[in-house]
């Protein structure tokens, strides 16, 4: 059973971080730890810059993942570097201009940075009917979809009061933004928070479809919270549980409170239908059934109610299983050649690939047991995706851009495969070389949502073959009988590499068993001192900048990644004994 989310969402910070975050403290020291906070309005103000830099230097941290929106003004937009999203600080992370995420449980949250405007190309600090249409798109064109869980804006939504309960002195058609408006009409979130107007309002919850004409779906709530420290005592934070979408069982999804409401948005909309239609034809949709199909939970029950407070059970971490016999990758075991070893994070651990396709072919590993990415617990998936992050960055200075495969079939440690390719490779080209030698072999590889997990598709114990772009673009393929151990070494043909394919037969390290078997590494094996030679170019390079060889950029070793940090000064040597660098 799929343990809930509990969330707490926040109204304008408008710089006052201290009370913010002594608030946050006093709740987690009372009711227990929260996954994240969810701050939407105002991060910034006139009072941030002297509590912000205590933040921005580390001098402070804050005392639970924090996601923010971008600047309502021309004065906050320095505060946002990257028109992206960007980490701000420890522990604080700007969510971007506009986008989806999605984290490793599954939750997936819609954000809208900024004000409306009328002008195109919007500010820095707006956005535009260009700006919804493109999220709408992104998210509507997903196969099977049926909305969101959590929707972030800083605005509230034109005509919100509809049908509801009074927002007291605020008129949304003064305030309220059209275009959110369609925005949440289209995405139908269960949860929707905005701020701005210095008020609390909690809307009854509206219905997602008509009664009678169309099929019952899940609702919606619309929460506006006021700002922190607010002299009228005014709400701004609200704390909830929900467990995602992906992960309830339909009928209880869509059941309906007493207070159910009609929704406040078609009384004005006419593009109701036409998105009602579009999600229609999405449904009927062959691949669609696929899908489907990969997210019954046949015969268990998922847990229901997302409005529950205060009162949700903590998250059962996952913890690594042990290894039936000698594991090559378990960092603990002497079977391992720390010499590869490149980094050592909290969690997990970076190292050459022995037999690599190409030098700076890479391996990110989990330190503990664990067979496959669908069985990691939330923070080693974290960890992986920092690794990621990381490693975009490095290939991104060098000219490149990298694949990255996993194979979860006849190995029992996980290994993402990480295999840089030229920058010029488009990301239609990479999954052709992919779908082509699949294909060949008979394999159906196919494409799933960008913002879909891997572990809505795939549960724990199911083996399956995976390919992840640095994009975020995946190929799956659901293995049913036999595999081609080697398909992931196939794959990559010679215009992703600089080598031809008999050539790569020939490279320094070459004749170790297949990547995608138990030969990466750890494996014991001829190609070891090539191994090292690899890495000593690797640490020159990260040391001095200069050198022969692919070289990590020399901010890498110091990214943040967990508690511990990957440090320099934690990377193995041959023959140290150590368990791997864990922190207890």
């Amino acid at each position: 059973m799929a343990a809930p989310l509990r969330v707490l969402a926040c109204g304008d910070a408008e710089g006052r971080l201290e009370a913010l975050f002594g608030r946050v403290r006093a709740i987690q020291d009372k009711s227990g730890r929260f996954d994240m906070l969810l701050c939407v309005g105002n991060f910034f103000g006139s009072t941030s810059d002297a509590e912000w830099t205590e933040y921005r230097t580390g001098a402070k941290k804050a005392p639970i993942q924090t996601f923010v929106l971008g600047a309502n003004d021309q004065e906050t937009v320095r505060y946002f570097p990257e028109f992206s999203g960007c980490e701000l600080a420890e522990n604080i992370t700007y969510l971007g201009r506009r986008g989806v995420f999605s984290s490793t449980s599954g939750l997936q949250i819609a954000y809208l940075s900024g004000t409306e405007s009328q002008d195109e190309p919007a500010p820095a600090y707006s956005f535009s009917s260009k700006d919804v249409t493109e999220l709408k798109t992104s998210l509507l064109s997903t196969p099977n979809f049926k909305g969101i869980d959590i929707l972030l804006t800083s605005p509230w939504p034109r005509d919100v009061e509809n049908f509801a309960n009074s927002p007291g002195k605020i008129n949304t058609k003064k305030c309220g933004s059209t275009l959110i408006s369609d925005l949440a009409a289209s995405l139908k979130p269960r949860y929707h928070f905005a701020a701005l107007e210095k008020a609390y309002y909690e809307r009854l919850p509206y219905r997602n479809h008509t009664v009678l004409q169309e099929t019952p779906q899940h609702v919606s709530r619309f929460i506006a919270l006021a700002d922190v420290g607010n002299t009228s005592k005014k709400k701004y934070l609200y704390a909830f549980s929900i467990v995602p979408m992906s992960l309830m069982d339909p009928a209880e999804l869509v059941k309906q409170p007493q207070d159910v409401t009609e929704n406040p948005y078609r009384k004005s909309q006419k593009e109701a239908q036409k998105t009602t239609k579009a999600l229609v034809c999405a449904e009927e949709e062959p691949a669609c059934q696929f899908f489907f199909d990969l997210n019954k939970h046949q015969g268990k029950k998922r847990p229901s109610d997302g409005k529950e407070r205060g009162n949700s059970q903590p998250k059962q971490a996952k913890t690594p299983s042990q290894p039936t016999g000698p594991c090559w990758f378990c960092l603990a075991s002497p079977e391992v050649e720390k010499h590869l070893v490149v980094s050592i994070g909290t969690h997990c651990y970076l190292a050459l690939a022995k037999g690599g396709l190409l030098p700076d072919h890479v391996l990110i590993l989990p330190i503990g047991h664990y067979q496959s990415v669908v069985d990691l617990s939330p923070e080693v998936m974290e960890e992986v995706t920092k690794y990621k992050s990381a490693l975009k960055e490095f290939f991104r200075s060098k000219g490149k851009r990298y694949v990255l495969f996993e194979r979860n079939y006849k190995s029992q440690h996980l290994q993402l495969q990480v295999i840089p390719v030229p920058l010029d490779c488009t990301s239609e080209d990479i999954k052709e070389c992919f779908i082509t030698q699949a294909q060949e072999q008979q394999i159906d590889l196919l494409e799933i949502p960008e913002h879909s997990d891997i572990t809505q598709v795939a549960r724990p114990g199911t083996p399956y073959f995976y390919v992840e772009l640095d994009t975020g673009e995946k190929l799956f393929h659901r293995i049913r009988r036999s595999f081609p151990l080697q398909f992931g070494r196939w794959a990559p043909p010679s215009s992703l590499s600089p080598f031809p394919r008999p050539l790569r037969r020939s490279l320094p390290g070459a004749e170790a068993a297949p990547l995608c078997s138990q030969g990466g590494a750890g494996q014991p094996g001829a190609a070891g001192a090539a191994g090292a030679r690899r890495l000593a170019a690797l640490r020159r390079g990260a040391g001095r900048g200069g050198g022969a060889g692919p070289r990590l950029p020399p901010r890498l070793p110091a990214l943040r990644l967990g508690r511990a940090g990957v440090t320099p000064g934690r990377r193995a040597g041959r023959g140290d004994g150590r368990a791997g660098g864990r922190r207890r």
